[in-house]
């Protein structure tokens, strides 16, 4: 990521993602969080890292990205279910997630 990210920037993150997966979880630290709507997640106590994880409408796989309090780093993880990740290296992993995880990232920083 560009900037470390605050707790309410992960959250804001977390939020964002709801509406573009099947089956979210949402895991803080290891613990799996029960919520009704993507406004509940706004609410999770602060905590030293956040995973959510689902089938991606948009990447049309199963992937878990965790996001880090106060860090600049995150762990992405796609199941190699597509041709595209079927054999994809660090650049083409890069050049595939590239605008997908950017767009996440700036969802962060947007203000309300």
């Amino acid at each position: 990521m560009t900037y470390p990210a605050s707790w309410e920037a992960i959250l804001k993150a977390a939020k964002s993602v709801y509406d573009y997966y099947d089956g979210l979880e949402v895991l803080v630290d290891y613990n799996l969080i029960e919520f009704q709507s993507k406004e509940d997640i706004l609410k999770f106590d602060e905590s030293s890292k956040l995973t959510f994880r689902g089938m991606s409408t948009i990447i049309k796989a199963p992937i878990i990205i965790t996001f880090y309090n106060q860090l600049d780093i995150i762990d992405v993880n796609v199941l190699m279910t597509v041709e595209e990740f079927d054999s994809a290296d660090y650049e083409k992993f890069n050049k595939s997630l590239c605008t997908y995880l950017d767009s996440i990232e700036l969802t962060m920083h947007r203000i309300g």
